[in-house]
């Protein structure tokens, strides 16, 4: 995994995880992109502090490599928490109420729930926007 610092076209500041670079801009093309605090697709990559290793430093990684995925961890609680005090949770109806949202038949709302991979390709070939979010559970 490899993390940017991103900006939108608002100048709103916000990090992404992604697989490699090339991830990032295949998805930076696509639109895929969204920034979390006002939705803009113009998303590009932030001014980031190199981060060098220093010789004999190589006995710090795992302490690192730990901090990160803590750091990982507590985003994705946070985000978890935003989605279910913003947005209404319609379980194994998502992809019933997302078409209805989509196409008028229903009052635009946030939600989310839950779907299949088959389910989620085929909203998104009906042009439906949907993305996976990694659920991690709350900490106790």
């Amino acid at each position: 995994m490899i993390h940017f610092d991103l900006i939108c076209d608002n100048d709103h500041n916000f990090e992404g995880w992604f697989a490699n670079s090339d991830t990032f801009e295949k998805q930076c093309k696509a639109a895929a992109l969204r920034c979390p605090q006002c939705g803009s697709v113009k998303i590009s990559k932030a001014i980031m502090a190199p981060n060098i290793a220093v010789k004999g430093n190589s006995r710090k990684a795992p302490d690192q490599a730990a901090a990160g995925q803590a750091r990982m961890r507590h985003f994705l609680r946070q985000m978890r928490q935003h989605i279910e005090q913003n947005a209404e949770h319609v379980g194994d109806q998502l992809p019933e109420v997302a078409r209805k949202i989509h196409y008028g038949e229903r009052e635009a709302a946030n939600i989310y729930g839950d779907a299949t991979p088959q389910q989620v390709k085929e909203l998104s070939e009906e042009g439906i926007e949907i993305a996976a979010i990694p659920w991690i559970e709350p900490e106790n």
